[in-house]
């Protein structure tokens, strides 16, 4: 369990103009990340618009990230697609380039039962020998992965951890209880602005893509919480909680990715990060006065001068 712990960033993927990985950007995400104290990236997730990426480019993804990782922190990987057999051949892809884990959502588009989708995640363990993570987002796969579906899988083996954005912190937090002496097993929570609440329930960790903005907060609020300082946990959280509102910034012109992701993408533009805030079609960009209100919002929670 000591592998998978901490700050583990959902890791945004820059474009180019023609749409493709801008894989000097990448690079310097990468780095970033790196650098500021995270203990593990997690690519071709939610934030990283995995769907949007068809096999090959997914493989290059995992293939320059391991590169450029080089081991110096765990590197999971998004393995998310409707139906088990696709998820399993990218599974084994993720494997031979270097994955040390990969993520896997409930099956979506076709309707599943709960017996289903233990079968999926077994079928899945079974043909790839790597260590799986389920992936709670009903809000994307339009279903939730039960309390009792999650136990079995955890208590069974067939799951070495669950990275929850399912926004239900009172399942959450059964979990937490339920596999509580299954050291094995690690528990990490999704959401960017309950971190301080969720390490205090006991959680392992966490996965903000806002962390791709600012790394440094989120590794600094995991330092507080683990020397048991929750005064200056929340001090960092509320800051976070602040920086969180550009998310909202764009929300009444495009959609809730474009306008999350979308965000993350304008501030890390802004910042020098990246070379540009460029997102997959159909999703639009944020434009000049919402870029302007972000850089508003990064210079009052003090990331940009």
């Amino acid at each position: 369990m000591s592998k998978f712990k901490g700050v583990v960033p959902p890791v945004v993927t820059p474009l180019k103009a023609d749409l493709t990985v801008d894989y000097a950007s990448y690079t310097r995400v990468l780095e970033h990340l790196i650098e500021a104290g995270c203990h593990g990236l997690f690519v071709l997730g939610s934030t990283s618009e995995v769907v949007f990426h068809d096999e090959k480019t997914r493989q290059e993804i995992i293939e320059h990230s391991a590169k450029v990782i080089n081991g110096r922190v765990p590197l999971i990987v998004g393995v998310i697609d409707p139906t088990t057999d696709r998820v399993i051949n990218h599974a084994r892809i993720a494997k031979a380039a270097g994955a040390d884990a990969v993520v896997v959502t409930a099956p979506f588009y076709t309707v599943t039962s709960q017996p289903e989708i233990l079968d999926h995640f077994r079928y899945i363990r079974e043909a790839v020998d790597l260590p799986l993570i389920a992936y709670d987002i009903p809000v994307c796969v339009h279903v939730k992965l039960q309390r009792q579906t999650t136990v079995t899988l955890a208590r069974e083996g067939t799951i070495i951890g669950v990275k929850d954005s399912s926004g239900d912190d009172g399942n959450f937090r059964y979990l937490l209880l339920d596999l509580a002496d299954r050291k094995d097993v690690f528990l990490m929570t999704g959401s960017e602005i309950v971190v301080d609440n969720a390490l205090l329930m006991g959680a392992h960790g966490v996965v903000p893509g806002i962390a791709n903005v600012d790394p440094h907060g989120y590794v600094r609020l995991w330092d507080a919480a683990q020397r048991g300082d929750w005064v200056a946990a929340r001090k960092e959280q509320e800051r976070l909680c602040r920086l969180f509102e550009i998310v909202w910034v764009a929300q009444s012109r495009v959609s809730g990715g474009a306008s999350g992701i979308g965000a993350f993408k304008a501030a890390m533009k802004s910042l020098g990060i990246i070379d540009t805030a460029l997102m997959p079609r159909p999703r639009a960009a944020l434009n000049e006065a919402e870029t302007g209100k972000i850089d508003d919002i990064l210079r009052a929670t003090g990331l940009l001068g």
